[in-house]
């Protein structure tokens, strides 16, 4: 088989990395972490993130949880686990303030964000 990392264009984008995200929109890694955090605090962080809250573009918008995680791939444990992970798939912006105000006063924090290529 040829070498194909000469010709170009296959040689100029040959091992380069670039931002990508299949056609989901935008993603989001949002991390929590709260001290024995609970289903009903987990459950309102989720129910904030899911739920619009802004009018004509302005403010959060709704994000769908593509994923839930936790930092050792255990399974959440109410009480017990203080740090989760979820996947958030959506369009808009998500104010990490707004659901930092919630019960239980979590840590909320954007580890990641995936954009589709434009």
């Amino acid at each position: 088989m040829p070498d194909l990392t000469a010709v170009s264009p296959l040689a100029d984008n040959y091992k380069k990395h670039v931002i990508s995200q299949s056609g989901v929109g935008r993603e989001l890694i949002v991390k929590i972490v709260k001290a024995a955090m609970t289903d009903a605090e987990l459950q309102a962080y989720i129910d904030y993130m899911t739920l619009s809250h802004g009018v004509d573009g302005a403010g959060d918008s709704a994000f769908t949880v593509g994923a839930l995680g936790t930092a050792d791939g255990s399974a959440f444990e109410s009480g017990v686990t203080g740090t989760v992970f979820l996947r958030l798939q959506g369009t808009g912006d998500l104010t990490v303030a707004s659901v930092e105000a919630l019960t239980g006063t979590p840590t909320v924090t954007i580890e990641a964000v995936f954009t589709p290529a434009k």
